[in-house]
């Protein structure tokens, strides 16, 4: 990561650029704003570091340079103790954080190193990952590969999965990757019609077919007409509907209701359900030659219990987007608060998941989310079995501290597959105590 540091005092910009290169940054120091300016017209960089007081332009006179960059780095401003309120004037213009001269070397690299995290969430934030959808596990990967190959095909594609997986968001992935994409994406809950309009719904009608249809109206099919329908829920669907749904896959043609005439009409169709449908075909609530129809590409859209280190990835983003509305006030989870999520089985999935973070982010009042601020069904996620566990144990057996801190290090390290910079934001040390207590083993 290439990081940008403004400091005129020689001796300081040397022990800086000594510190940071250390720790693996590469350093383009720097003794004027003037110059900085001139630097960042031709580079970039991930982290500016300045002095407020400079020799010409102060610090402060970066900001507008350094916020109108593409990607625009996060921005630490170095202070003498006379200036405190100068540097939060900074601040309020958009700096991420200062520090006090005389400062703790050790406070700078934790501080810079923080700064960096969080720029690459906000960069996250900003990306939203593969259109719109987040996800680092080998699970997710192969969704969003398959999303890439089914796009390029033109059938209707089955897409199962649990309540709260997110199948609108992978509908929507193929429509966009699809030759269709500058045509009409449609999204209709089939659970959500009355059964008395559907046909209407998704068929259209003649002026006139039926009471109170005093316009003609072309439906859900003809206003998708050379784009995507996603039809979720589809096992809601009625079979009457069913029939004439598998009509419209095999002949593309379509006949409103009252019209005495068939239309053309040139759609994908997308299905969503969390339900079995090779169930409700067995029990004869869904036609079985539409099943099969629909199953030509099916996608299987994986539970968030099975991502791994998604539950991560996927808390960081919703903070993140709480902390980019100015909703809160936190900064990070505490440990014992990435317990609780790492040890639940989300049930809801990444919907119930993005509903905690709201929740815990408006509760929280400090900087770290406590588990007491997460939703109460997630408040005892993960002690249940480990108090039970110490309770079995009599006392000559209960384990000294160092090793229940060793068993929790390797424990967080395997939920997040090895991930040590993810490891020590849940442990809630620096990545050098995280290197240093595996080195000490």
């Amino acid at each position: 990561m290439q990081i940008l540091l403004v400091e005129d005092d020689s001796a300081l910009a040397e022990l800086l650029c000594d510190e940071l290169e250390a720790e693996g940054y590469q350093v383009a120091a720097l003794g004027s704003a003037e110059a900085a300016s001139d630097w960042l017209d031709g580079n970039s960089a991930e982290l500016v570091i300045s002095d407020l007081r400079l020799p010409g332009q102060n610090g402060m006179s970066l900001l507008p340079k350094v916020k109108a960059q593409p990607q625009a780095p996060a921005i630490l401003l170095i202070t003498a103790f006379g200036t405190v309120d100068q540097a939060v004037q900074a601040l309020k213009a958009g700096a991420d954080d200062f520090l006090t001269k005389p400062f703790d070397m050790d406070h700078c690299l934790l501080t810079v190193n923080r700064l960096l995290e969080h720029r690459q969430l906000r960069a996250k934030v900003a990306g939203s990952g593969f259109h719109g959808m987040l996800g680092e596990s080998p699970a997710m990967q192969r969704l969003f590969k398959s999303i890439e190959q089914v796009a390029r095909a033109d059938g209707p594609v089955l897409i199962l999965g649990e309540s709260g997986t997110g199948k609108e968001l992978v509908a929507r992935a193929i429509h966009r990757q699809s030759q269709r994409r500058q045509a009409p994406f449609l999204a209709v809950n089939c659970a959500g019609i009355p059964g008395e309009l559907l046909e209407s719904e998704f068929f259209g009608h003649a002026a006139g077919a039926y009471t109170g249809a005093s316009k003609a109206r072309q439906g859900l099919l003809r206003e998708a007409d050379g784009g995507t329908l996603l039809l979720d829920e589809i096992g809601e669907m009625p079979p009457a509907l069913q029939a004439k749904l598998l009509r419209v896959l095999q002949e593309g043609t379509l006949r409103p209701v009252g019209a005495d005439k068939e239309v053309a009409v040139d759609v994908r169709i997308l299905a969503a359900t969390h339900r079995d449908l090779e169930q409700r075909v067995a029990q004869g609530d869904f036609r079985e030659d539409l099943f099969y129809r629909l199953e030509t590409f099916s996608l299987k859209v994986p539970p968030l219990r099975e991502r791994g280190d998604d539950i991560a990835l996927l808390a960081r983003h919703f903070l993140g987007q709480q902390q980019a509305a100015g909703k809160t006030r936190a900064q990070h989870l505490s440990p014992a608060t990435w317990q609780r999520l790492l040890g639940y089985d989300f049930p809801g999935n990444v919907r119930e998941l993005q509903n905690a973070m709201e929740r815990a982010a408006v509760f929280c009042e400090g900087e770290a989310i406590a588990p007491a601020d997460l939703p109460a069904r997630l408040q005892g996620a993960a002690t249940g079995d480990d108090q039970s566990l110490f309770d079995s144990l009599g006392q000559d057996a209960l384990p000294p501290l160092s090793k229940v801190q060793q068993d929790y290090v390797h424990y967080v390290l395997d939920k997040t597959q090895g991930n040590k910079v993810q490891a020590a934001d849940i442990l809630g040390v620096t990545r050098r105590t995280l290197y240093r207590w595996l080195q000490g083993e």
